[in-house]
């Protein structure tokens, strides 16, 4: 399954009176791995940024100058995302404006939606941790993701972030190695499998109590994470 990860900067807060994207930052995530893969771009708006956005982001007017427009990074950027799931955190913000800026290029461009589907951790994050603070900060601090060096917002570091609180959130697993350290976890060849003869008697191994312990660490993250739908642990009560 491959996932982008994305996150934008903007002029301001409203798609629909003229505010534009100034940055996109996303990154690759496939079968749950980060592959080192992302896409970041600065934009030129054609119009000021609001002194508002300003002390969020830190992206001024001049630092824009010379970057190109949307619609010179548009074909690079849809070939990037197609037929991947987005990873949003606060979806209808970011696909509102990425709908205005494709809308702004004609109707052949379409919608973000019909190239992608969109998951919205944000929704996601409300539906686990309700009546609690659900921005990224307190994200990162519930599941204990670094983001000391976030001092301003900017796409491809909140992107980046992003991508560490969403595997933390969905089950905090971002490699499933089974039997081996390769890219899909290198399962048993066919040809490798041995056959029991019915005769030979099984060694059985128990666990430590420290691997007790690990494991019943794990099952409650996930039960916390799951909103209290981990299946191990129905089994074990």
């Amino acid at each position: 399954m491959r996932q982008i990860v994305l996150d934008t900067e903007t002029t301001g807060l409203e798609a629909g009176n003229g505010d534009r994207i100034i940055e996109i930052g996303c990154v690759e995530l496939i079968n749950r791995r980060l592959t080192g893969n992302t896409y970041h771009q600065y934009l030129q708006p054609d119009r000021e940024i609001d002194a508002g956005a300003i002390e969020v982001h830190g992206i001024t007017n001049e630092m824009l100058l010379d970057k190109p427009r949307f619609a010179d990074i548009a074909r690079d950027f849809v070939d990037f995302v197609a037929g991947a799931e987005l990873v949003i955190h606060n979806a209808p913000f970011d696909v509102g404006f990425l709908n205005h800026e494709l809308k702004r290029l004609g109707s052949d461009w379409g919608r973000i939606e019909q190239r992608c589907t969109i998951l919205d951790t944000l929704a996601m994050a409300r539906q686990l941790h309700p009546g609690q603070k659900n921005n990224l900060d307190a994200l990162c601090k519930r599941y204990s993701i670094n983001n000391t060096h976030r001092e301003l917002h900017g796409a491809l570091l909140d992107a980046e972030i992003l991508a560490d609180v969403y595997l933390a959130m969905t089950g905090g697993q971002t490699s499933l190695l089974l039997g081996g350290n390769g890219p899909a976890g290198n399962m048993t060849a066919p040809e490798a499998i041995r056959r029991l003869d019915g005769q030979s008697a099984l060694r059985v191994v128990r666990a430590s109590a420290e691997e007790r312990a690990a494991h019943a660490e794990r099952l409650q993250a996930i039960e916390q994470a799951s909103g209290g739908n981990c299946l191990w642990m129905k089994l074990d009560s």
